[in-house]
């Protein structure tokens, strides 16, 4: 199984839907709650190359992007094989 990570705030309703996309699919990512902000925010948006919106989402160190990247490849069928990986 692949290694996912993933970047979030509470009360977060795209953060949420992503986590469970990832719970359907069998994966128990790393969340790294940042709400409150401090180094996990500064490192997310330079793996994420600027971007400052949540979620975030790695698999493998490959930065997939938000909810919605998420979602659109999972309805192409590329993200099982990342997954699989």
């Amino acid at each position: 199984m692949a290694n996912v990570e993933i970047y979030t705030k509470a009360f977060c309703p795209y953060c949420t839907r992503a986590m469970r996309l990832l719970d359907s699919k069998g994966v128990d990512p790393q969340e790294f709650d940042i709400t409150l902000g401090g180094p996990k925010r500064a490192e997310m948006i330079e793996r994420a190359q600027g971007r400052t919106t949540v979620p975030q989402v790695f698999i493998d160190g490959r930065h997939v992007g938000g909810y919605d990247d998420l979602a659109a490849l999972d309805r192409s069928g590329g993200l099982d094989p990342l997954l699989a990986a």
